[in-house]
């Protein structure tokens, strides 16, 4: 991490140069109309404003190359855009061998984290603005060589079934958008392109504000509630599988031209499951259209008796050895590099305490097949420092 926050140190160095240029300018607002002669302000004004350009355009939004090993923590908008709570996730990362974090940009809510530039996403109104320094945020974690991760939730947008009800998941009985998961959540059909696009437009934001590399959640049809009450208004009748096959490839071709970097979040299970688990997902073809693909081998989240196991949660190593075994065998298989695979593991209790031993035996797990690469999620964000070497 110490030469990449080098190179960003050095550039964070020019700017503040050139940000300091800007307030030397001897042309002061509140002493312009003091003057009567309007012609000499008027070229004040004209160089103030060609100075004020050149900054903007000198001032390039840098980003960090893709680090070969990533080891990441999970942290919301919410605790982003909170000072003293950021740091301690930060002094983690400085202190140990973790070197990414992963950062809700738009989350299940819907809710982008920070205010747009997109003119096209600010007329969509969906920003709540919770991290209000995300260009600074961005700029102190690259100065660390910290790699940041965008994470956008896609097609659970309660948002934006308000915002656009033709596009959202219905209720067959009546063709309502009361229809809700088992949490009450709502989802958007998963075949809608205009939805695809609009993701597309909140990843280029992040990207352009910063964010080394995209991350896609929630990217499947729902998997839960009153399935025998649902309607799809746009991709009903379809296969739920080639439905998903067409988004992931939409996504690729979309990023993969300008070099922006994507990684997938999927479920645990379709690493041992060959079907699509009747949400559209199957492990290969995240695998042959995203840079990196995540999937969620929680221990908690495997039913009992998988395998054998009375309680999976009880039995980290085990578990995240089996199910990314099941990702290992089948990336090799289709000709993909194994380094594309990127587990989110456990670091809460669910179904078990978690103790520092629990986490890093999933660690362990994941390094013993040869995948050096992980993430960590917590919801409460209070990570397990003493399961990371330091």
């Amino acid at each position: 991490m110490r030469n990449l926050a080098h190179k960003a140190v050095t550039a964070i160095f020019f700017v503040s140069i050139a940000v300091g240029l800007y307030f030397a300018v001897p042309y002061v607002f509140a002493n312009r109309y003091n003057s009567t002669n309007f012609a000499e302000e008027a070229a004040k004004q004209e160089v103030e404003d060609s100075i004020i350009s050149e900054l903007v355009e000198t001032k390039k939004v840098s980003h960090i190359e893709t680090p070969e090993v990533v080891k990441g923590l999970y942290m919301s908008s919410w605790v982003a855009g909170t000072t003293d709570f950021r740091d301690s996730m930060i002094e983690i990362i400085d202190t140990t061998e973790v070197n990414a974090v992963v950062i809700d940009v738009k989350d299940s809510t819907g809710r982008i984290s920070f205010a747009t530039n997109d003119p096209y996403l600010t007329e969509i109104g969906a920003s709540e603005n919770r991290i209000r320094d995300v260009d600074g945020l961005i700029e102190l974690l690259h100065s660390k060589g910290i790699y940041v991760i965008a994470r956008i939730a896609v097609f659970q947008d309660p948002y934006l079934v308000k915002e656009w009800p033709s596009e959202a998941v219905k209720k067959s009985s009546d063709k309502s958008i009361a229809w809700g998961d088992r949490k009450g959540m709502h989802w958007i059909d998963a075949g809608s392109t205009k939805v695809w696009d609009y993701n597309v437009a909140v990843g280029k934001e992040a990207y352009n504000r910063g964010f080394d590399e995209l991350n896609f959640d929630y990217i499947r049809f729902p998997s839960d509630g009153n399935m025998k009450d649902i309607y799809y208004p746009v991709s009903e009748g379809l296969v739920k599988a080639d439905v998903m096959r067409s988004f992931f490839e939409h996504l690729n071709s979309s990023f993969e031209e300008e070099g922006i970097p994507i990684s997938a979040d999927i479920f645990g299970m379709t690493t041992t499951n060959t079907d699509d688990l009747n949400i559209g997902q199957i492990l290969e073809d995240a695998v042959r259209n995203f840079d990196y693909v995540s999937p969620m081998v929680y221990p908690s989240h495997y039913p009992a008796t998988w395998n054998g196991f009375a309680n999976p949660a009880a039995n980290p190593y085990e578990v995240i050895k089996l199910s990314m075994q099941g990702a290992v065998d089948r990336t090799i298989a289709i000709g993909e590099d194994i380094n594309k695979l990127r587990p989110w593991l456990q670091d809460f209790n669910m179904g078990a305490t978690y103790t520092p031993s629990m986490v890093r035996e999933q660690i362990d797990a994941t390094e013993d097949l040869g995948i050096d690469s992980w993430l960590l999620w917590d919801p409460a964000n209070t990570y397990t420092k003493a399961a990371l070497n330091e």
